[in-house]
């Protein structure tokens, strides 16, 4: 299992994510244009001590991603139709999310257009999750699902 993200802005969230790849072993790609310095006090703060036992790597644009790390990728997005419980997840799955206040850009929703998913929102005054909040439902139900935990 691999954690992806595109364009993340918010440096709190990005660290939350670290800590919680630290947490899994799981690797976290960096995609195109971060809204921070990979150097931000406020991205270390929110990894804590973390940081050593994160396998994190940086690419310069969504191409570039697909060049270097091959597999199969699942997209979140609250635009998708499909409820992220219904995905069948498998071992080597990247895990794709966008950025906070984007979301994933529209080509690579199209991309992923066959294996897009949303985690369902009750509430129809609240668009979208926290992204930490989010990648952390997504990837521990893939690690239920594979019986990681």
């Amino acid at each position: 299992m691999r954690i992806a993200l595109v364009e993340p802005e918010i440096p709190p969230n990005t660290g939350s994510i670290a800590r919680l790849c630290a947490a899994t072993d799981t690797p976290l790609h960096l995609i195109g244009r971060l809204g921070f310095s990979i150097d931000d006090k406020h991205l270390k703060r929110a990894g804590l001590d973390y940081w050593p036992w994160v396998d994190v790597r940086q690419h310069s644009d969504w191409a570039s991603f697909v060049a270097a790390v091959p597999g199969r990728r699942l997209g979140f997005s609250a635009r998708a139709a499909r409820a992220y419980t219904t995905a069948l997840y498998a071992p080597g799955d990247i895990l794709v999310f966008g950025g906070e206040t984007r979301g994933l850009p529209a080509a690579i929703r199209d991309a992923l257009a066959d294996e897009l998913y949303a985690i369902p929102i009750a509430n129809p005054n609240v668009r979208s999750l926290n992204l930490a909040n989010a990648v952390a439902i997504v990837l521990y139900e893939a690690r239920r699902q594979l019986g990681l935990d």
